[in-house]
Formats: structure tokens, sequence, C-alpha cells
């Protein structure tokens, strides 16, 4: 459960889902993009474009800003990079006959060049990898490349192009395309491909570089309004892949907490569609933060959910359509459009069965007048809105039919995939009743109010008795009282044993830190420090638990160099 903008003193949480991220070995752009988020909270001004460094593939240096090298630059997770795996995946693929039949007359001279040089090329691999993707054809050529764009962003590095991802963790695509890593990573070796990679930097990175400004206002703006801080420490990744092989198609993908775009080149590039993935990628976590806050909300989508045309995998997705709700009202927000033009908008979304939009839209005028940040002030967002009104309107509408089926073959369409991490089983129970409490618990600790706190926690408990929110929030109450004895049992009964929160990363990461501060109040020092250290092992465990984990160990580790004579 989280606490909120007004107990802030306890946490503000922000998620980060532990992955690993394979650079690619064109030079990316993360540093000027972090200067373009942090520069939006402070002025509304362009981000200049500079000149970005050449890198050379066989070797490549850490990124470096384009600012006097004694002025330290900010990196992000935001990155605009040309990738090693994608490369040799779409090269596998032209050699394959992908695409063999299709004019290349409209085709850009380097995409068209290369897709002759792939079809001729001759050896035991190549022909490894052509009799392999017969066997896994597909009727739909829209799948067939998704399942190889799938893999291309999953891949790690040359040689062995080794799947990054838990197997449990990969999208459907890649689990069909078994074995392909050891063809791929063969057929590599044979065609020399690292040697055209290279030839191929100075040509990626003309197009990386004409991609900067866009791409940064994009996020300049974004990033401003949401009044979002850049994170280095942040496991979760945005990636502008530039793939001048794929052709004029955005391909844009969500595999838990790595979001990916592939871009042919900076042509045309679809501002639209990289700002709604950005905000997807700003917006997707606080859905699954303040679960048993958004829950309330959910008669509205239970009703949303039989329109025609709201997109299908978002009908048993309510965290993802409460998600795309939400990104669609910052867009309507950022976008120019005039009055009767956003009124046409917000009509469609209605139509569509994007029925939040509309509340949201209204809502976030009381966040463009507030300080927090969007993370910290999205509860007081989705309370802000009126179930019972809107269930009203909502049950009055009448949803489009829906639209013609569209041609799969067309592949000049944006591909869009959700990889979204699943809110925890257990976290919060389907129960109204029983999230009313925790939201009211949560507002009299927000208060201060123990006893009233108390009595909402109580009532979850009497009727799930191992409901980990409910007694973490007990433990705060037991804080709140100062009663060191019982905070110290209820946030033992969290991180240990058969009540332990494994299903509620949240409870578990932040009752780990608790329990350390207690015992470093008792003076136990040792304990205090086995306490951190369990809190950054929490898989899922949020950010800002994390950060304070750290602290605490740095402060358990000054406090024994000045115990020591």
């Amino acid at each position: 459960m989280h606490l909120g903008k007004k107990n802030a003193k306890y946490h503000a949480v922000t998620d980060s889902l532990n992955g690993s991220r394979q650079r690619s070995s064109a030079r990316t752009l993360s540093a000027k993009l972090g200067l373009a988020i942090i520069a939006s909270l402070f002025l509304f001004l362009p981000v200049p474009s500079s000149q970005a460094q050449k890198v050379n593939s066989a070797a490549p240096p850490p990124p470096q800003a384009a600012r006097p090298p004694r002025e330290p630059v900010p990196t992000t997770n935001i990155a605009v990079d040309a990738s090693e795996p994608m490369f040799t995946t779409m090269c596998a693929l032209l050699a394959s006959g992908f695409e063999a039949d299709i004019s290349a007359e409209n085709w850009r001279p380097l995409r068209a060049q290369l897709r002759d040089r792939m079809q001729h090329q001759q050896g035991p691999a190549v022909e490894a990898i052509r009799e392999y993707y017969k066997q896994h054809d597909s009727a739909d050529p829209g799948a067939a490349l998704s399942r190889y764009l799938w893999f291309g962003l999953v891949a790690g590095p040359a040689p062995d192009f080794k799947l990054t991802m838990r197997r449990e963790d990969l999208p459907p695509e890649v689990l069909a395309l078994e074995g392909f890593s050891e063809l791929l990573s063969k057929y590599y070796q044979e065609q020399n491909i690292h040697q055209l990679w290279r030839q191929m930097q100075p040509a990626y990175n003309r197009e990386i570089e004409r991609m900067h400004d866009a791409v940064s206002q994009i996020v300049f703006v974004a990033s401003g309004y949401l009044r979002a801080m850049a994170r280095t420490s942040d496991q979760r990744t945005f990636t502008i892949i530039v793939e001048p092989l794929v052709g004029h198609i955005t391909n844009v993908r969500n595999f838990g907490d790595h979001y990916a775009i592939v871009l042919s080149g900076a042509d045309d590039i679809p501002a639209d569609v990289v700002r709604h993935a950005y905000l997807h990628f700003m917006l997707d976590p606080l859905p699954l933060r303040y679960s048993h806050i958004v829950a309330v909300k959910r008669p509205l989508f239970e009703k949303a959910a039989s329109a025609p045309r709201l997109a299908s995998d978002l009908k048993d997705d309510y965290p993802s359509f409460f998600a795309e709700c939400m990104v669609r009202a910052v867009e309507l927000k950022l976008r120019r459009m005039s009055p009767g033009e956003r009124d046409a908008a917000l009509e469609r979304n209605d139509a569509d069965g994007y029925v939040l939009v509309r509340p949201l839209f209204a809502a976030l005028s009381k966040f463009e007048g507030a300080d927090p940040s969007m993370e910290l002030f999205f509860p007081d967002l989705v309370r802000s809105i009126d179930v019972v009104t809107e269930l009203k309107r909502v049950s009055a509408l009448q949803f489009a039919p829906a639209d013609r089926q569209r041609n799969t073959s067309d592949l000049n369409t944006e591909e869009v995939a959700r990889r979204r991490a699943a809110a925890m089983p257990g976290a919060v129970p389907n129960d109204a009743d029983a999230i009313a409490a925790l939201t009211e618990g949560e507002r009299r600790i927000a208060e201060k109010n123990a006893r009233a706190a108390e009595a909402s926690f109580q009532k979850v408990v009497a009727k799930y008795p191992d409901q980990p929110r409910a007694w973490y929030g007990l433990g705060l109450v037991a804080l709140l009282d100062h009663d060191g004895p019982r905070a110290k049992e209820v946030f033992g009964r969290l991180t240990a044993g058969e009540h332990a929160a494994t299903a509620d990363p949240m409870v578990l990461a932040w009752s780990h830190i608790y329990l350390a501060r207690i015992y470093d109040g008792e003076g136990h020092p040792r304990q205090a420090e086995a306490e951190y250290q369990a809190a950054l092992t929490v898989e899922g465990g949020p950010e800002q638990a994390r950060q304070a984990a750290q602290k605490g160990l740095a402060d358990t580790a000054r406090e024994k160099s000045v115990e020591r004579p």
C-alpha cells in the first residue's frame, strides 16, 4: 500500500523491475536525452542539437556527452541506438526470402542493396537459416516479422545471441523461434556479418544523429508536463532502435519494464507514435503501483469491456486499460488541438470504449495546478473520478460498431504489442469493501490518525487474516504509536515465514527496511545490515525502497567506522 504524497516521509514509491539490457555497438544519445528531461523541469525551450560521437563498433566506448569534459552530464535509461543483434536478425530474414517478392522500387537504396546481397549469400549456415525460415513460415507477413523483431530485441550480443530473458518471461513470438540463436550465431560467423556491421556504422550514426532533436523534444515536453525526473538507477528502459532494414514500419514493443520502438530512420519520424509509447513508459507502472486505489473505478472498465472497438488485449487487463486511457488523456493535453477537435477526440474515445479518458482529462487540470510529480499526485487524480456520475454517463453511451478486419499482410502499419508486468497475485483482494477499507486506512495514516487507521486495517484482517497490505498498515500504525516491539513483530511477520509478503514486493521491501531501522535503533547493526541487504534482493521492489536500503547500508558502514578504535 502506497501512502501518498502527504506521507512522503515513509516513502514515495517508484517501480523498478530487475532486468538487463544489452547495449548496442552504435553510440547512444542517452546523455543528451537526459539533459532534455532535466531541463524540462526548469525551462520550456528546445534542446539544441550537437555533434554526436562516432563509435567504432569493434570496441564501443562509453557514451560521451557533447559538453566540456570537466562538466558532468547525467545519463538516463532513454536512448536512441542501433543494434547488432537486430541487424543480424534482419540480414538473416532477408537472406531467407522474406519480402523476396516485393518490389524494391520505393525502398531506400541501402535496404535494397543489402537485400540483394543477402539473397546471393551461399554457405551451409545460410542454407540452414533458409530451411529454418521455411519450416517456421507464416501466411501472415506481419506475424513473421513480429517474431523476428521480438527476437532481435531480446537477443544478447554477438556472436552467441543468447536470449537475455528467462524462458518464462519470453514473448510467445520468441518461444516460437526455438533454436534460432544457434543458427544465427553460425550464420553471423560464416557470412562475416560483424565486418558488414562495421561498414554500416557511418550510415546508422547519421540516422541516429538526425533523430536527436525530434526525439529530445518529445521527451522534453512529455517529461516536463508530468514533472518527471530521470533516474540513472532505474532499471526501466526506453529505447528507439534504428534499423533501416525493417522498412517504413513502426513497431512498438514492451517486454516487462523494457520499452522499444523499431524505426527505419530519421525521415518522417512518427512523432505521435513515439510520444504515445514514451507516455506508456512513464505511466504504465502507476495503475499497478496504486492497484487498490485504481480498483475502485473498475465498474467503469466492466462497462467499457463490451465496446466492439476496444483493443482485444485490453478487455481482460484492467491495469493496462487504465494506463491506455491515462496516456490518451495526457496526449490530448499535449497535442495542439482546437476545442472542437478535442471534443471530437473525447467523443471518439468514448465510442471506442476508452471511457476513462474523459474524466482523466478533466482531472488533469487539477494536476496542472498542483506541485507534486505525477507519480505522487496519481492517487489524488484517480480519487477525483466520481464513479457514480461516470457510470450513469457510460451506461448511456452507444459504443461504435467494430471496424472491418485489417489486412494483416500490410506491414506499413503500427504494430503495438504489450508485455506488462502483471499485478502480483493476492496483493489486493478483489473485494470492494476491503479495498475501501485499505484506502481509508491509508488516508488515516497520512493524517497520522493511528486509531482510525488501525480500525480500517483490522476490518480487512478480520476478513482476510493474511492480507499483507493490511498487516503492513498495522505495522505503520505501530510506528506512529512509537511501539517498537509491536512494529518489530508485524514487519518480522511480513519478511519471514509462512506469512511473508512474497506476492507483494512493495510491502516486502519496505518491511525489511523498517525492520532494519528498528534493529539499528536497538543497537543491533549486524541485524540491521542483514535486513537492508534483504530489501535490495526483493525482485520488483520499488526504486525508492532500494535507495533507502542503500542509504541505510552506507549509514551503518559509517557508524562501524566511527566505532573502530
